[in-house]
């Protein structure tokens, strides 16, 4: 499939989160962002350096601006169990707006055209580093970035776009 788009809709897909009996979820994307506008940031991995440490803090940082400009859900999504995603999130302990939802087979960033051929370095399928500002499920910025670079996903990119 194409790399998804300004202009489209977003596919429907399943994610899934470990709750507080770390029993698992399923959430459609659908359900999380109709008639709502929402950043979809995709990141290769959990607990990784430059996602760790660089990507998912400028969004827990800027959440409540964010907020204020009309953006009702952050969320970060990996190709990650559920539980791994679950331990992330927690390890943003400043953090009370970002969701950290699983799609731990990679089947959603695929329907994206977003993944992510790391099999090379032993990581196996992964999902590209972007950031996605949806409106009401059409794609209105879509900022993806290539060859493991960190220029154009940033928090402060994505406000630049509101």
């Amino acid at each position: 499939m194409p790399c998804i788009a300004v202009g489209d809709t977003i596919p429907d897909g399943t994610l899934s989160y470990a709750d507080e009996a770390h029993q698992i979820l399923n959430v459609s994307v659908h359900s999380l962002a109709a008639a709502k506008q929402v950043i979809l940031c995709g990141v290769p991995g959990a607990f990784t350096p430059t996602c760790s440490l660089k990507h998912v803090p400028g969004f827990i940082e800027k959440a409540e601006e964010f907020k204020s400009k009309g953006i009702s859900e952050i969320i970060v999504i990996s190709v990650n169990d559920p539980y791994v995603m679950r331990a992330w999130g927690k390890s943003y302990p400043e953090n009370k707006h970002v969701k950290f939802l699983s799609d731990s087979s990679g089947a959603y960033v695929k329907t994206l055209g977003l993944e992510l051929d790391v099999s090379d370095r032993g990581f196996g399928i992964r999902s590209q580093r972007f950031a996605l500002l949806l409106d009401d499920l059409k794609v209105k910025v879509a900022n993806v970035e290539s060859d493991g670079q960190f220029k154009v996903s940033s928090a402060e990119d994505m406000l630049k776009a509101l």
